[in-house]
This record gives structure tokens, C-alpha cells and sequence, in this order.
């Protein structure tokens, strides 16, 4: 099959959710990737190590524009018989547009490779992610936007060819006047392998600074429950759960967070989750792979000493 793979890209690197799309791809068919903007050539050359064979770029558009971005996506997948987002905010923005446009299928938030034994079939998670969906794709083009963190990338050696690519965009209804990025730096949730996450159980604002000193020694970004972001205790764009950011890091630790069953829906996906609480009744004992029942403020200062102690015998 020929695949077609979305990457965004954020001042000038390929973001790590659209590596992994590509190397999804690249296990599907043929992989040709499309992406926008200044991206130096021999990094998107280097895109061939994740199974891309081609990349096209198109170095007009310069900001995330969903307009110009589906209408350019829609000109390259002429002959893709599969279309590759992931399911980040470009992606969730892009591939409906996309699979309207082309009158595709659409499965978002895929879990892993298409079943080609019976047709099209690919695996989603439905109701929060209590249970799962198979979804069979009937249109000879498809669209999927794969959830972060479900496959393991692996490299190889190769280089992919790289050409510029241009289409008729027309104009959009929507002008990009600034991009700010929220936080003012750090790691991104969405692309964070390890979060630290916090609620309540902090008891205030102030008592953050053991978080955030904990966050930096692991290489993790920082996140909270939503009642501390309703509250203004941290910003709203660190909030996770349902109505927040769903994130799958490779490890989630929870400090302080009872664990309802909205925070729960949006990072049952981590595939490591580790909760410190003072109530071992707490909801997030059921759902945790491990679990630590003490106090916050006595378990995460050890815990930090004995992180920093590790790092300096290495």
C-alpha cells in the first residue's frame, strides 16, 4: 500500500508524535511524509531512519494554518492509498478535514497496525477507554490518526529523498497573526515520555516547587488535576483528565490526586502509573501499577535524594 505520513513541525523540528506516525506508516506500505515550513533538509533526509522513503516539503507556509495544511495534504495523497496523522492537535485538526475532502474513512485515536486479513480494520479505544472498538474501513482511502506512545519506533539506517512540494492553497479565512507556545518552554505534555503530576494533597501553590524539582531531575514535564487549575493554582494548560489533555507517557506519576474517574480518562493510556496519596482507599490504587501511601511531603523529598544519589554514580 502507499502511505502517506502528516508531520508538523515546531521551529524547525520534526515533532516525536510524527515520528512515530511515520514509522506506523512505514509498516503499513511506502511511506512518503509531508510537512511544511523551515525544516533543515538532511533532518528531514534523517526521516528515512523511521521508514520514510520521501519526504515532501512545502516551505510557503510558514505557521500552522488547517486551511492551507488539508488542502496541501489533500494535493499529496493523489495516489496514497492511506493517510497517516498523529492524534495531536494538528492531527485532530487536519484529518477530518482531510477525510472529508478525499470522502475517506476516518478512525482517530488508532491503537495499532491495520488488520489486513478481512479488509481494513483497525483498533481504537471507545467510552474513555474502558473498552475497544475494531473499526473496518470501506473507502479505497483511508485516513488514521494514531494515538501517541502505541508503537514502538524502531531505526534503521537509510536516508530518505527529500523535494519540494507545491500546490494551488488559494487563500484562508484565517490569518496567523502570533504563535505563542504555552509554558514558555520546557518538555510538552503531549510529547513527555515521564509526567509529574499533582493535585490537591499539595494543599497550595507554594508547595509546587518539590514537583517541579522532581520533574527536572526525571527529564518529565509537569502537570495537575483539574480542581488545582480551576482553582488558579497552576495554569489550565498543565490541567490533564477528561475535559483536560489526554496524555500516554511511558510513566505517570500522581501526587496528591485522588483519582476520579474524569482524571482517570484522560491517562489510563500511560503505560506506567505510579500514585502517592495519604489515602490508601484512594481511587487511583485500583488503576495504578504501583502505589506509595504516605505523605507527599515526606515521600517526594526522599524520593528526590535518592534520584540525585542514583545520578551521581552513573
Amino acid at each position: 500500500m502507499s502511505v502517506l505520513v502528516f508531520a508538523d513541525s515546531n521551529n524547525g523540528a520534526i515533532a516525536k508524535s510524527a515520528v512515530e506516525a511515520i514509522h506506523y506508516g512505514s509498516k503499513i506500505g511506502e511511506t512518503t511524509v509531508i510537512t511544511y515550513g523551515n525544516v533543515d533538509d538532511s533532518a528531514l533526509a534523517s526521516l528515512g531512519n523511521y521508514g520514510a522513503s520521501k519526504v515532501l516539503i512545502n516551505k510557503s507556509i510558514n505557521e500552522f494554518d488547517g486551511q492551507k495544511l488539508s488542502k496541501l495534504i489533500r494535493a499529496a495523497a493523489e495516489s496514497a492509498e492511506v493517510i497517516v496523522f498523529a492524534m495531536d492537535f494538528s492531527g485532530k485538526s487536519l484529518a477530518s478535514r482531510v477525510a472529508a475532502g478525499l470522502n475517506a474513512g476516518l478512525v482517530s485515536g488508532a491503537l495499532g497496525l491495520p488488520d489486513t486479513s478481512n479488509g481494513f480494520v483497525v483498533r481504537k479505544a471507545v467510552f474513555s477507554g474502558k473498552a475497544f472498538a475494531n473499526c473496518k474501513i470501506n473507502s479505497d482511502k483511508k485516513v488514521i490518526a494514531l494515538m501517541p506512545n502505541s508503537i514502538q519506533v524502531e531505526t534503521n539506517d537509510a536516508s530518505a529523498s527529500v523535494e519540494e512540494f507545491n500546490a494551488d492553497l488559494g487563500s484562508s479565512a484565517v490569518t496567523v497573526k502570533e504563535f505563542k507556545a504555552k509554558g514558555g518552554g520546557g518538555v510538552l505534555l503531549t510529547e513527555a515520555d515521564v509526567i509529574v503530576s499533582a493535585g490537591r494533597g499539595l494543599k497550595g501553590p507554594e508547595n509546587w516547587g518539590m514537583i517541579e524539582e522532581l520533574a527536572t531531575e526525571m527529564g518529565a514535564a509537569t502537570a495537575c488535576s483539574r480542581p488545582v487549575a480551576d482553582i488558579g493554582w497552576r495554569p489550565h494548560h498543565e490541567h490533564v483528565g477528561q475535559t483536560g489533555i489526554a496524555v500516554r507517557p511511558n510513566l505517570y506519576i500522581a501526587v496528591g490526586i485522588s483519582g476520579a474517574i474524569q482524571h482517570l480518562a484522560g491517562v489510563n493510556g500511560s503505560k506506567v502509573m505510579v500514585v502517592i496519596n495519604t489515602d490508601a482507599e484512594a481511587p487511583f490504587f485500583k488503576a495504578a501499577d504501583y502505589g506509595v501511601v504516605g505523605d507527599a511531603f515526606d515521600v517526594v523529598p526522599k524520593f528526590i535524594e535518592k534520584l540525585k544519589a542514583f545520578k551521581a554514580q552513573q
